[in-house]
């Protein structure tokens, strides 16, 4: 059964785009970073969020698929300096790691 994705999923979708880890680092100065494990869909995580999926969001979290960036992650991105893409869903915006650079 294919089901249309919602207008909220969409207008993120829209608002997502590639970012560098430089851009982001006063984000995560601010503590307004949230990782989105690459197995997981960015787009539906920020919807989640959005909307207010409380459950949904603390099981993400409590799994570790969506995290509060820490400074080890910080570190190992400023390193490898990989191809990251980014949605704001006020206040936080969720980054994501992309296969390739």
């Amino acid at each position: 059964m294919h089901t249309e994705p919602s207008t909220l999923y969409a207008k993120l979708l829209g608002e997502t785009a590639p970012i560098t880890w430089q851009e982001l680092q006063p984000f995560f100065a601010r503590g307004a970073l949230l990782w989105v494990d690459s197995g997981a869909d960015l787009i539906a995580v920020a919807e989640a969020i959005a909307e207010n999926h409380h459950d949904t969001v603390a099981a993400w979290l409590e799994s570790g698929r969506v995290a509060v960036m820490n400074d080890t992650h910080a570190q190992d991105l400023l390193a490898r300096d990989p191809s990251l893409w980014a949605v704001v869903v006020a206040p936080w915006v969720l980054v994501q790691e992309r296969a390739g650079k």
